[in-house]
């Protein structure tokens, strides 16, 4: 096996960073790579991104439920319009990540998505159009290597913070693309790069 994959019991190769924790592994071989579109679904996903940024990404996906909870399913409408109130609540709810900053920063992102949408613009439409041309979506054998960052998702992080979107940085950025299907970054002789590709 090389330095990127593991073989599991089930005999399934998979990316190492799957673990051996159902959770993650589910979210691995269901999940990872496969292509996300609809603004709520997008929002969704830029927020758990935002949430992840300084910690490991099983300890969202365990919270996963908690955020759903919390922020009303990802309805962009009823997070923009949390009151003072609610937020405080929030950050006594052990079911998410207590962090003032990456909640305001929710609301303000939910806010933002709305007045796109009220400019005829699609908060998903925008992501996708910085994904890589389909023959760059599926690092080459010879060469892979789990990146942090890429020129495309630097352009993004840009683009977003330019319309005052927070919590947005490069890396925050290609590990959305990674996980919403922009690039197949399963590493070689794993399963699910083949299924993806």
């Amino acid at each position: 096996m090389s330095d990127f994959i593991k073989k599991h019991e089930d005999g399934l190769a998979r990316c190492k960073w799957a673990g051996t924790d159902e959770l993650y592994v589910d979210y691995h071989d269901t999940e990872w790579g496969v292509a996300v579109t609809g603004d709520q679904e997008m929002f969704e996903r830029i927020t758990l991104e935002g949430f992840q940024a300084g910690l490991s990404w099983i300890t969202i996906l365990k919270r996963r439920e908690g955020f759903r909870k919390a922020f009303h399913n990802f309805n962009i409408k009823k997070v923009a319009n949390l009151s003072n109130d609610y937020i405080e609540n929030l950050m006594l709810d052990e079911g998410i990540i207590r962090n003032r900053a990456k909640i305001l920063s929710t609301v303000r992102n939910a806010n933002l998505v709305l007045d796109l949408q009220k400019q005829g613009e699609s908060i998903s439409e925008i992501v996708w159009s910085f994904a890589p041309t389909k023959s760059k979506r599926t690092s080459p054998v010879s060469s892979f290597e789990w990146r942090a960052t890429s020129p495309e998702s630097d352009a993004l992080s840009k683009h977003l913070k330019k319309l005052g979107f927070g919590f947005v940085g490069s890396t925050t950025m290609y590990a959305l693309m990674q996980a919403t299907g922009f690039v197949n970054d399963h590493a070689p002789g794993c399963f699910r790069r083949q299924e993806l590709s």
